[in-house]
């Protein structure tokens, strides 16, 4: 009796470890004997209890790889901080388990040295804006390598890149200096024209000016040759006139600050007929 029972025990789980049950969205590697025998797909599969075993359970689905982030010295020597993350998927689950020791962290070094290479043949300024072409060549550049080991990548994007601290620190005093650079030339440039301007008024003003002394000349020189021809010899009225005037102009300087005392000639009529151009008498 307790043979059978020990010998039914026995077939249960000889019956329960023939059968694999696989779930959609996995495949199981098969190794018997220690030595790889098949791949299960999804499904209810038959294996020979104590020589076959499920080595390896690999899913189909796809795997999105985070790539740490990591310096990057551009070709002009600018050095930058990138990340990234890969899409991939497992076709041939056995090359992925038997061609590579540990494709996750392989893979992401792929992507890390790529990078590098791309990055390093780029200047500054085309780093920070070719995200579409550091995408294509490094899609390019590791498709081939990781299909050796059963895997297809779906696709790879840059998540982030920047400037490092330093560099942007650099970059952030640069764009200042410039800034400042800009205000001092559009201010010199506002007072050169603001002088120019000041100028051509000042100018204006002069030739304005002259002008008005011309046309003063002028009247005054008109003036006395009508004054002149209506009083002929006749000196009187005209010493009257210019005696007034010169008395005032005399009043004048008395009032000014820089003059307090005033000498008038003894002979007013004589000097005035000097001012005339006449002889005095």
């Amino acid at each position: 009796m307790p043979f059978v029972i020990i010998l039914a025990i026995l077939v249960a789980i000889a019956v329960y470890s023939s059968v694999a049950i696989v779930p959609q969205g996995y495949k199981y590697i098969v190794q018997r004997l220690g030595k790889y025998h098949t791949t299960l797909t999804p499904g209810i599969s038959f294996i020979i209890p104590f020589m076959d075993k499920v080595a390896f359970k690999v899913t189909t689905k796809d795997i999105v790889l985070d790539i740490p982030s990591q310096e990057v010295i551009t070709l002009d020597n600018a050095v930058l901080v990138m990340n990234a993350v890969s899409y991939i998927n497992i076709t041939t689950p056995e090359k992925a388990v038997y061609g590579i020791e540990d494709y996750t962290w392989a893979i992401q070094n792929l992507v890390q040295t790529s990078l590098r290479s791309i990055v390093g043949e780029m200047n500054l300024d085309d780093a920070l804006s070719s995200r579409d072409h550091i995408k294509a060549k490094l899609k390019m550049a590791i498709s081939d390598d990781i299909a050796d080991w059963g895997i297809t990548l779906k696709t790879v994007e840059i998540q982030d890149i920047k400037p490092s601290p330093t560099m942007q620190a650099a970059m952030e005093a640069q764009a200042a200096a410039e800034r400042q650079r800009r205000a001092t030339v559009t201010k010199a440039d506002g007072e050169k024209q603001a002088a120019i301007l000041e100028a051509e008024g000042r100018l204006e003003a002069s030739r304005r000016d002259a002008e008005a002394q011309v046309v003063l000349a002028e009247a005054s020189q008109k003036a006395i040759a009508m004054v002149s021809a209506a009083v002929g010899e006749k000196e009187i009225p005209v010493a009257y006139l210019l005696g007034e005037q010169y008395v005032k102009a005399m009043q004048d300087m008395a009032k000014s600050n820089n003059s307090k005392t005033v000498v008038l000639p003894a002979d007013i009529l004589n000097t005035i007929r000097g001012v005339m151009g006449r002889n005095p008498q």
